[in-house]
């Protein structure tokens, strides 16, 4: 329900701000936090209401609060290892295929779409550490990126509350791989180096990726836009998928009557595959659309 301190105006503006710049859209059951999310917002920029706010969007062409504004609306909810039992399957099957059908070339890439800040491609990481004897000798890419520049920063950095951290971090992992400070846990700079972080909107700009990925995450991301915007957001994770390459969703996300750019795996449950990989050259794998 909508506050009553703010027009219905305002309310249309900042949706419209929002799906313009990231995609995303509002559900109706979303639409109270808006006030809410931004109140720090509008604190920090000593704007009074959300109907200045617009008016400041409008009049001040400032970046800083245009971004600010975005950020404060978006959802950045993630934590490690979000769905312990994904990463598993995921170290037993899709790393098993995907070593063989890339043992010419000796290179993964996997891209972590809308990563927020940064716990999911960190755990990817730490996997992928536990298995370095198996890929001695390859290049491994690991690429976070996300359309919110807060959360990339929070993901460069790699620091944690006692909350963050222990929300599905085995107490193994979180001592291998983080020291505690005053500030709260920080991930060491081995486990930093291994995740390139960038700002990226994906339905508009290119991943900064080397080549095609072999492994996309893409999780509870699509769920937050119109059909069109995410039938447009599976042709530009295709347009980046290698051949030979596997899509992971959030477990309430599918492909059904959503698009025809992937299908459910014939080999891996749970994961998605581009449709067309049975009839490409795995030599052409690596090729890029623009």
């Amino acid at each position: 329900m909508m506050g009553a301190a703010a027009s219905e105006s305002a309310y249309r503006v900042l949706m419209g701000v929002l799906e313009s710049r990231t995609g995303q859209t509002l559900s109706p059951n979303r639409i109270w936090r808006i006030e809410m999310s931004l109140k720090p917002v509008m604190q920090r920029h000593g704007i009074a209401d959300l109907d200045a706010l617009v008016a400041a969007l409008v009049t001040s062409n400032s970046r800083q609060l245009l971004d600010d504004t975005v950020d404060a609306m978006l959802n950045n909810e993630t934590f490690f290892y979000r769905e312990h039992s994904v990463f598993d399957d995921i170290a037993k099957t899709a790393l098993e295929y995907l070593h063989r059908v890339n043992l010419r070339e000796r290179r993964l890439t996997i891209w972590h779409c809308g990563v927020s800040t940064g716990q999911e491609a960190y755990s990817m990481a730490m996997l992928l550490a536990e298995q370095d004897s198996k890929w001695a000798g390859w290049r491994v890419d690991i690429v976070g990126t996300d359309v919110s520049y807060h959360a990339i920063s929070r993901a460069r950095v790699g620091l944690y509350s006692q909350f963050e951290i222990q929300r599905g971090l085995p107490v193994q992992r979180m001592v291998r791989w983080f020291d505690q400070t005053e500030a709260g846990w920080l991930a060491k700079a081995d486990l930093r180096r291994r995740v390139d972080f960038s700002v990226q909107n994906m339905l508009t700009d290119r991943p900064p990726l080397g080549g095609s990925a072999d492994l996309i995450f893409c999780r509870n991301l699509l769920l937050y836009f119109s059909l069109p915007m995410r039938q447009k957001a599976f042709a530009r994770l295709r347009a980046v998928a290698a051949a030979q390459s596997f899509l992971v969703l959030g477990a309430g996300e599918t492909v059904l009557g959503q698009t025809d750019q992937f299908v459910a795996s014939p080999r891996l449950r749970g994961l998605y595959e581009p449709a067309d990989q049975q009839v490409r050259r795995p030599d052409s794998s690596r090729s890029i659309a623009a």
